[in-house]
């Protein structure tokens, strides 16, 4: 990865920490993206002890729409390359929260922050080909559905459902990015990380983090281990080309047949597109 320009979200804690940090030990220039900038600080810190490449770091809410648009318009002038766009940044809440735009924080942070964020830096990226998209997602969107008649959670809102939404449109996302872009300029790859034992969740816990984390963390993978697959769909040279595809323990893996909807790939598009307010064709 010497030479190679990576932008990992949610890079100063968790999977993203160890993500930045393994494919920063590849010889990569690595740039995070954290909300907390002592801690963004503090993993850069790490990241240049274990590379010898430079390590930038952005500061910002991901979960607000201005915020994402000024760290792409300073990603953009700062990077002269993008070759790898890791979009790890995720949440969950058991109660709705709502986002300075007026949005629910789950959808905004899990989903339409990557879709913005992306959208804004896909010419940089397209211009680095061939470069590569990298999305963390989960095994929980095999039991998602998007309620296109309610996305915000405004008539029925749950957490876990909330949640299992944002992962199944993380892959209704991506998949048709995949379909936008000629492999050869831009690849557009999914992932579950498998259960990681971090600090996911523990913000706004609901009954399965309050009771059940704690009897199955011995059993969790470190952040290591949960960054193992982020960081192969970033640098394996197997997989250059390979798009539209869904890796779990870096096997690719079918996922679930709704996330393979194309007219519900193309519907969410438009919808996000409208919410982020970004002009699009289709």
């Amino acid at each position: 990865m010497a030479g190679r320009a990576v932008l990992v979200t949610g890079g100063s804690n968790g999977i993203g920490r160890a993500t930045a940090l393994g494919l920063a030990g590849m010889g990569a220039d690595v740039a995070i993206i954290g909300r907390n900038p002592g801690r963004a600080q503090d993993a850069a810190r790490e990241i240049q002890q274990v590379g010898s490449g430079r390590v930038d770091v952005f500061v910002g809410d991901l979960s607000d729409q201005a915020q994402v648009r000024r760290l792409a318009a300073e990603v953009l002038d700062r990077l002269d390359r993008i070759d790898v766009l890791i979009n790890n940044v995720g949440g969950y809440w058991n109660t709705r929260h709502i986002t300075a735009d007026g949005l629910e924080r789950t959808f905004a942070i899990n989903h339409l922050a990557p879709f913005l964020l992306t959208n804004l830096l896909l010419e940089r990226l397209t211009g680095s080909a061939p470069a590569r998209v990298v999305m963390v997602s989960s095994n929980a969107q095999s039991l998602g559905r998007v309620a296109f008649d309610d996305l915000q959670g405004e008539q029925n809102y749950s957490g876990a459902r909330a949640y299992n939404q944002s992962k199944l449109a993380n892959l209704l996302f991506n998949y048709e990015l995949a379909r936008r872009l000629p492999a050869s300029a831009v690849t557009a790859n999914a992932l579950h990380p498998g259960m990681v034992s971090t600090s996911f969740g523990a913000g706004d816990p609901g009954t399965v983090q309050r009771l059940m984390v704690p009897i199955l963390r011995p059993f969790m993978k470190s952040p290591t281990g949960g960054a193992a697959t982020s960081i192969q769909l970033a640098s394996s040279p197997e997989l250059t080309g390979v798009t539209g595809r869904f890796f779990v323990n870096g096997k690719p893996r079918r996922s679930s047949e709704r996330s393979y909807d194309e007219a519900a790939g193309r519907r969410l598009w438009r919808l996000s597109a409208d919410l982020v307010g970004l002009t699009t064709t289709t």
